[in-house]
């Protein structure tokens, strides 16, 4: 039935929350602005570090010049720290691997910078042939911006909306999808409380990957 699967990186595929926020906090450390607590920063990703940063800064100083500032050492920091406590989560790289396997194609469409989400997926999901593997890229609109999964079909070849199946876990991607005119699946393990999935009517939701692996193989 489907013929590209594309997922969300960043609270889908892997559980980077740890080092994102570990970066955020040492860049405005040495800043002088105040840290937050790491458990903080599930409500701040979803829409690519420039505005991470933004949500981190303290009210009345997440400028445009501020930002602006913060961004290279951000990302100088997190180039070196980007893997000391990221990991995949549970049965996400088996569900991938049943997929490869039965000859669709997959792709990764995130709002991570793209450098950043090429580094990750080669290193946690090396075994995976991946058709495109999208970031936030350089005159590219962010997610929720369907353009990103336009490029990815295009890549893909696989031009029918309806061939096309993503996965992600936060407002950001369900309303990518929505978008792009593609059926999504919710995954309810990463930075997006489930009622608030449930609450916009995703095509299906997924509590675990054993769930999500029962839906990808039902649209197979």
């Amino acid at each position: 039935m489907k013929k590209l699967f594309i997922f969300d990186l960043d609270g889908t595929l892997l559980d980077t929350v740890l080092d994102l926020g570990n970066s955020c906090n040492y860049v405005l450390s040495a800043a002088g602005f105040p840290t937050h607590p790491l458990d903080a920063y599930y409500k701040f990703v979803g829409n690519g570090i420039a505005k991470l940063i933004e949500r981190a800064l303290p009210a009345g100083e997440a400028t445009a010049e501020n930002i602006e500032k913060l961004l290279p050492p951000f990302r100088d920091y997190y180039d070196m720290h980007m893997a000391d406590d990221t990991k995949p989560y549970d049965g996400v790289v088996a569900v991938l691997e049943s997929l490869q396997e039965s000859g669709v194609k997959l792709a990764v469409a995130s709002n991570k910078y793209q450098a950043a989400t090429e580094a990750l997926v080669k290193k946690y999901f090396p075994t995976i042939q991946f058709a495109a593997v999208f970031g936030q890229r350089d005159g590219i609109p962010a997610k929720p911006d369907a353009t990103i999964v336009r490029d990815i079909q295009s890549v893909a070849a696989v031009h029918e909306n309806s061939d096309v199946l993503y996965v992600g876990d936060s407002l950001v991607d369900l309303q990518t999808a929505r978008n792009a005119g593609v059926d999504f699946v919710a995954v309810t393990w990463g930075f997006c409380p489930k009622e608030d999935l449930e609450k916009n009517s995703p095509t299906y939701i997924a509590d675990d990957s054993a769930e999500l692996g029962d839906i990808v193989a039902a649209n197979l």
